[in-house]
């Protein structure tokens, strides 16, 4: 039999060889996996390892998953078929003229950008490499260029199709579509607190964000011409946020017609070839191999903990704190916060969903002024969403600060890029706020789809 040890030192134990080896630069989904199956052999036997299969199995089997290497499919094509350029293009002659209104550009193409690729680093390198040059050239200060583009970038993590959203479900066994649809208000009341903050700014202080040459700018006609280019793919958005939107197919079935009709819309913009199909292909095998070894490391690290009572040890933790709902709550979105600056998003929702939604939920939904207890996990996902786009932003270690040093130009110090993300971060800081305090903007729209 194997060591009996107390929970509190195992908690200590267990998420302080985690910090410990992360620190040291080893992967995430290795490190979890293989604390989980060191700490299992030692409290308890050869036989305890059988929990290892019996965790990973559900999610081999499925079926909600099967969405993430469809949608991060279709996104690779989209962005191999140079659309992504074409979309910055149209965008960008469209709101040209304003001051600030390629910083605005920049986050609108991100926003209808997060509706086709759900996943982050693509969004934040390829604006980088389109958008920064673009505004620089055009003398627009750097800080507002570069935190224009992460922020934009990271709305992927909440405007549906979100990868992020897929895996949330799935562990707090919650229901894609509605999750879907109930992040769709406050993804764009943030890219819309984006896009005010950086117009303010520059109208404010034109030198910020200078509107681009009156010989740039293109006429009305023009204009038409330019939105009729762009009809293929916000077509497929519609498709496939519509066919999920509306319940005729699941978000696995419209990650297939999506899938479908990348293909479509490369073959009418002429990117359909082997080499497109090819990358498309790797770059999904990467990053969905990435997504799955991390989930299966972390569900049997987190399995264990809960197994040896880590689930009740921290409800009475929190409940010994004397916090009420609401304090819990904001406790437990600082303690996300804090997370989100050393660990990344799928690593946080494993380690922290399974044993937060259950604590949520024996709370009530009345604790929080909702009427509905259905509501009450739907609003708690969605600020998870919300939250964890924040971890994209925050010093030291945020992905989108990292992605986008990668493109910029070699004499903008780190220190402005870190600097460039935190108006961003505060207004973040604020959506969160406004989703807590007004749970509506969250309900509101699963309620009006679903009834």
């Amino acid at each position: 039999m194997g060591i009996d040890i107390s929970i509190d030192l195992l908690t200590l134990l267990m998420f302080g060889s985690l910090l410990v080896l992360l620190m040291a630069g080893l992967p995430l989904a290795f490190v979890t996996g293989g604390l989980a199956c060191v700490f299992l052999f030692v409290l308890g036997d050869a036989q305890t390892l059988n929990i290892v299969p019996s965790r990973i199995f559900p999610m081999m089997t499925n079926y909600q998953l099967s969405a993430i290497p469809l949608f991060i499919f279709m996104a690779s094509m989209l962005e191999r078929a140079g659309l992504i350029n074409e979309m910055f293009d149209v965008i960008y002659k469209l709101l040209g003229g304003l001051k600030g209104g390629l910083a605005s550009a920049t986050i609108i193409a991100s926003t209808i950008l997060a509706a086709m690729v759900g996943v982050i680093g693509a969004a934040v390198v390829t604006m980088g490499i389109i958008a920064l040059p673009a505004m620089l050239a055009r003398s627009y200060d750097p800080k507002i260029a570069m935190g224009s583009i992460m922020a934009g970038g990271t709305l992927g993590i909440l405007i549906p199709p979100s990868i992020l959203a897929i895996i949330y479900a799935v562990v707090a066994e919650q229901s894609v579509g509605e999750l879907f649809i109930g992040a769709v208000i406050p993804g764009l009341m943030l890219s819309g607190l984006y896009i005010l903050y950086v117009t303010v700014r520059s109208y404010i202080n034109p030198d910020l964000g200078p509107p681009i040459p009156i010989d740039e700018r293109v006429t009305a006609r023009e204009k038409f011409l330019l939105i009729g280019r762009m009809s293929a793919p916000i077509a497929l958005i519609i498709v496939v946020l519509g066919v999920i939107f509306t319940g005729i197919a699941t978000p696995v079935e419209a990650a297939g017609i999506g899938t479908f009709g990348a293909f479509i819309v490369a073959a009418i913009h002429r990117r359909l070839d082997w080499q497109t199909i090819r990358e498309a292909c790797l770059t999904t095998l990467k990053a969905t191999a990435m997504v799955i070894w991390i989930m299966f490391g972390a569900t049997i690290f987190v399995g264990l903990y809960v197994l040896e009572g880590g689930q009740q040890f921290v409800q009475e933790s929190l409940a010994a704190t004397g916090l009420g709902p609401w304090g819990i709550l904001i406790l437990m979105q600082l303690l996300l916060i804090i997370l989100g600056m050393f660990l990344d998003w799928v690593g946080i929702l494993l380690l922290c969903v399974p044993i937060f939604v259950p604590i949520i939920k024996a709370m009530g939904a009345q604790a929080f002024g909702l009427d509905d207890p259905s509501d009450l996990a739907l609003w708690f996902g969605v600020l998870y969403l919300i939250n964890m786009q924040m971890s994209f932003l925050s010093p030291p270690f945020g992905y989108a600060l990292f992605y986008l040093r990668g493109v910029a130009p070699a004499s903008i110090p780190m220190g402005d890029i870190f600097r460039s993300a935190l108006p961003f971060l505060a207004i973040q800081i604020i959506g969160l706020a406004l989703c807590m305090l007004f749970p509506e903007i969250i309900t509101w729209l699963p309620n009006v789809v679903y009834g």
